[in-house]
């Protein structure tokens, strides 16, 4: 059984003038707070290079926001709004999504709901030159589909003309059109997340280059953030808590890196953690069942092992699924949920922001660097640091 955690006791007062309402116009002129084996130091994030050590391995999670929430409105004048979470049709992986020609179905949070029971909703928009009729028609209680009157259109072009930047609930204002870059790490790619991997926000073109160029290694994983990232535990204790599932996409080439002896493996956020962390215990599944469905439970990490393997064979099975398979690639999901008591296998350090109280991810921070996750928290509100998605950064190494 899993470790019996009382969430009561991962929370912090966070007052709401500590939250960052905008971005630096700087991204890495962000503070950063260095949390190193106990240890604290004040810096910018623009001196991470200088702290990393060269046999870095860092990886990045290169997931692109989408512009998720899709306004519309009735002839009764009725506003309705529509916040896309995760396609159905014609393919529920995103990539493939993304690519769709019309119709497509997706499953929705939608807003003002009671509003709209049954009708189709229009809207006419300008793309490439043209105008095109967007129309909307609510399947069920959380599913639409979308459909256009220009089949060679992509969805994803459709919803870059139509969307705005779906901004955490906790910002409390409506977004802007400069929220489109700078709610968007600089080496985003993969189309698909309706929140962005926050951690990566503070890395410039610059800091990336400085890094290689101290022989730090670069690597590009995807991890589709959903709108479940902010959803809070209600529960008295964390595995009662519903943990949301998350596409993920691991390369090959990220699978090579791991193998490379003596690399220190840095996640750049939580996603990436979530990501390197899920594919030891894929290889762990497939170990079992050479053709094991990529699909973490939540609570799998926790359940009685008779055997594991190390890393390096938990990594070859997944090669060895990829040679058979004839890929470079695979494509699954997760709902891995890290709190107290899980033991990392893969990630050594943590570049990361600060959470809100009451969330999966000071769980997963409190798993990495134990009780003194309250210390650097502490220090930060101390120390005047910015909170949340537009916030400052932390780097934190644990004794381990």
């Amino acid at each position: 059984m899993p470790p019996q955690i009382n969430v009561s006791e991962y929370t912090y007062d966070l007052p709401d003038e500590r939250i960052a309402k905008f971005p630096l116009e700087d991204r890495s002129a962000s503070k950063l707070l260095f949390y190193n084996k106990g240890t604290i130091e004040h810096l910018r994030f623009k001196s991470i290079p200088s702290l990393l050590p060269e046999n870095t391995s860092l990886y990045f999670n290169n997931t692109k926001v989408i512009p998720a929430r899709l306004a519309f409105q009735k002839y009764t004048g009725a506003l309705i709004e529509i916040f896309l979470l995760q396609p159905i049709l014609p393919s529920p992986v995103i990539s493939v999504a993304m690519e769709a020609r019309s119709p497509v179905v997706w499953k929705c949070m939608i807003g003002n709901a009671k509003r709209w029971k049954e009708g189709v909703l229009e809207r006419n928009i300008e793309l490439e030159g043209a105008t095109l009729k967007v129309e909307v028609k609510r399947l069920g209680t959380n599913e639409v589909q979308l459909s256009w009157n220009k089949s060679a259109a992509r969805f994803v072009d459709v919803v870059d003309a139509i969307g705005k930047t779906p901004l955490p609930p906790y910002l409390h204002r409506e977004a802007i059109e400069n929220d489109k870059k700078t709610y968007q790490t600089v080496y985003s790619k993969k189309d698909g997340a309706v929140a962005a991997p926050t951690a990566g926000l503070h890395f410039t073109g610059e800091v990336i280059q400085q890094l290689r160029d101290k022989g730090v290694a670069t690597n590009f994983l995807t991890l589709h953030v959903s709108a479940g990232t902010f959803q809070p535990i209600k529960t008295a204790t964390a595995e009662e808590h519903a943990m949301h599932s998350e596409q993920i996409i691991i390369k090959r080439e990220n699978l090579e890196q791991l193998l490379t002896p003596g690399r220190f493996n840095v996640a750049v956020g939580t996603t990436s953690m979530r990501t390197l962390e899920s594919t030891y215990w894929y290889g762990t599944m497939l170990g079992r069942n050479s053709v094991a469905e990529f699909k973490i439970p939540k609570l799998l990490p926790y359940e009685q092992q008779a055997s594991l393997p190390s890393p390096k064979e938990s990594i070859m099975n997944i090669l060895n699924r990829m040679d058979a398979l004839g890929v470079d690639e695979l494509t699954g999901t997760t709902e891995i949920f890290i709190f107290p008591g899980y033991q990392f296998r893969v990630v050594n350090g943590l570049i990361t922001n600060f959470h809100q109280p009451n969330s999966t991810l000071i769980l997963l921070v409190a798993a990495f660097i134990g009780d003194d996750w309250r210390k650097v928290y502490n220090e930060a509100l101390a120390s005047d640091y910015r909170f949340l998605s537009y916030g400052d950064s932390s780097l934190l190494i644990p004794w381990k």
